[in-house]
């Protein structure tokens, strides 16, 4: 497969676990129970997340594209698939089954498995790695989030 038919469908199963774990959180942070939870003050506004997740996933996808020139195949798709379901799950469950504790396992798996991708493969990726930098950042302001409110409401 070419490189540019990888990021493809790389950015095609990012952006389905978008959709998918968006649509399972119905209502989401537009529902009363999200808008009534004490939040934390640096929660940013509604459009960040927007922004920063499309900007997440297409940095993630060409991460994964070069990635695959240097690993196990087998051993990357299992990683990869551990990180799609974990960022697919999160959404319902913080927001449609309100389980705030159990979100934050999720999380911080998520966050775990996000560093290992960077820290364990900085030498075959060397500067291609900083690739993966937005998304370990955003997931450390949403354990952030998600342990203000777990903590105040």
């Amino acid at each position: 497969m070419k490189h540019y038919q990888k990021v493809i469908l790389f950015l095609i199963v990012n952006f389905a676990a978008l959709g998918i774990g968006g649509f399972l959180q119905d209502p989401g942070p537009m529902g009363a129970w999200y808008q009534n939870l004490n939040k934390a003050p640096w929660t940013p506004p509604g459009w960040v997340f927007g922004a920063a997740w499309t900007l997440i996933m297409v940095c993630f996808s060409f991460f994964m594209d070069f990635l695959t020139e240097h690993e196990n195949q087998k051993k990357l798709i299992a990683l990869f698939s551990v990180q799609f379901v974990l960022n697919v799950i999160w959404n319902p469950i913080f927001f449609s089954h309100h389980l705030m504790g159990v979100a934050l396992i999720v999380i911080i798996s998520l966050t775990l498995l996000v560093a290992y991708f960077a820290f364990a493969y900085i030498k075959e990726l060397k500067i291609k790695a900083l690739l993966i930098v937005p998304y370990f950042i955003w997931l450390c302001i949403a354990c952030s989030l998600n342990i203000y409110a777990l903590l105040n409401n």
